[in-house]
């Protein structure tokens, strides 16, 4: 008759090594952030999860909730933003959706820039509507037409610092006190510009939103978002709905941003003399019909980008070739070396075609009316040599011409 003593040593060995044991301790401490991707979180008693439950101790139960890694990205951009409590979601428009589905309600009234990032504008035209919040498009850098959009349902007003392709910077001290005084929430979407050039809460916004994948984690290998709020109770809601709505980000996501941002200064610096030189060469090359840049003085928005944004004109440069979609098409193949990609914020230069990727839901006719030809292109300048991004490009555009 065989017993638990009769275990071969190798079977009681395996068994042991299932144990989910306490990681090792160290009297050091490791340098780089470790990544954690444990989905749930062991605590020692039922009376020690309600005291983490209920705000007593610090501690994380299941990753949806919320993990170390997201905890200590989210910290480091509370830090940039000077806010505490900001979420990261899993991606930029995760946290737009946890901004809208946690602070609005069937019968409330949006009023949003009329250039924003394409899924934003297909979000309030699309999927608000859907659950009774109505949304109004207005010219954000004209505060009186935001006024004019006004409702006594509106609840909320969300623009970029830079609107996206165009590069218009909206008359935001204006809406600022414009919200305060109707008693608005303002949402500014700050990742064109980041907290480098402009923090939005210290200027007067109650909510402040990033998409990291962009400039902050730099890399385009991480796909992230970030939300916070000046008022605690609003970001409850937003986090609650957050959680709930499972836009959990990944563990990994996050340590690759975290590493990213150790490196931002240094890159968005470069990134944006990079842009300025550029768009200087575009504006003197044959075939470019106009350059938009927020840093140049012909920019019909230079002033004020100037006085908001601190001098700088940021990283981001869009043009306008003649020659419709057949010069786009050929000005594309003759720059083999600038990924045409609809994306931004990359340590290397991108080059993105609005009309074909993000503003490609709307119809010709509202494209036309923003700006946006079948000639437009936005450039996302990195931190190769200037001289030789103006080289690429000045083929291309010759290209463009046939």
């Amino acid at each position: 008759m065989s017993g638990a003593s009769d275990t071969p040593n190798s079977t009681r060995d395996a068994a042991n090594a299932l144990r989910r044991t306490a990681f090792p301790a160290s009297s050091s401490r490791a340098v780089s952030s470790p990544i954690m991707p444990s989905v749930v979180y062991a605590s020692a008693t039922p009376d020690a999860l309600d005291d983490q439950y209920e705000g007593r101790a610090k501690g994380f139960t299941y990753s949806r909730e919320g993990h170390p890694n997201a905890e200590a990205l989210a910290r480091r951009i509370d830090m940039m933003e000077g806010v505490e409590g900001g979420i990261v979601t899993g991606s930029g428009m995760g946290a737009v959706t946890a901004m809208f589905m946690g602070l609005l309600k069937a019968s409330d009234h949006v009023v949003a820039g009329n250039q924003l990032y394409g899924r934003s504008l297909r979000m309030l035209s699309d999927q608000l509507p859907r659950l009774g919040i109505e949304a109004t498009l207005a010219d954000p850098t004209d505060a009186s037409a935001i006024e004019a959009a006004l409702t006594d349902q509106t609840r909320l007003i969300l623009v970029e610092t830079v609107s996206n392709p165009t590069l218009r910077v909206p008359d935001l001290e204006a809406i600022a006190e414009l919200a305060r005084r109707r008693g608005v929430l303002l949402a500014v979407d700050n990742t064109f510009t980041t907290p480098l050039a402009y923090r939005a809460l210290d200027a007067g916004a109650d909510i402040v939103i990033h998409s990291i994948t962009k400039l902050l984690s730099g890399h385009s290998d991480a796909m992230l978002g970030y939300v916070a709020a000046r008022d605690p109770e609003l970001m409850r809601a937003m986090e609650e709905t957050a959680v709930t709505l499972g836009l959990t980000a990944s563990p990994f996501d996050c340590w690759l941003a975290e590493r990213g941002l150790l490196t931002f200064e240094l890159r968005y610096r470069r990134a944006c003399e990079n842009a300025a030189k550029l768009a200087d060469c575009l504006a003197d090359l044959p075939g470019v019909r106009r350059v938009l840049y927020p840093g140049r003085s012909d920019h019909p928005d230079h002033q004020r980008a100037m006085a908001l944004f601190g001098g700088q004109g940021g990283n981001m440069v869009s043009f306008e070739v003649e020659g419709g979609r057949a010069a786009a098409n050929r000005l594309v193949a003759a720059a083999p070396d600038l990924p045409f990609a609809p994306t931004l914020g990359d340590v290397a230069t991108t080059l993105s075609h609005p009309p074909s990727s993000s503003h490609r839901a709307l119809t010709a006719e509202r494209r036309e009316a923003l700006g946006i030809s079948e000639g437009f292109f936005r450039v996302s300048v990195g931190i190769e040599e200037a001289d030789q991004l103006c080289e690429e490009l000045r083929r291309a555009v010759a290209a463009a011409a046939g």
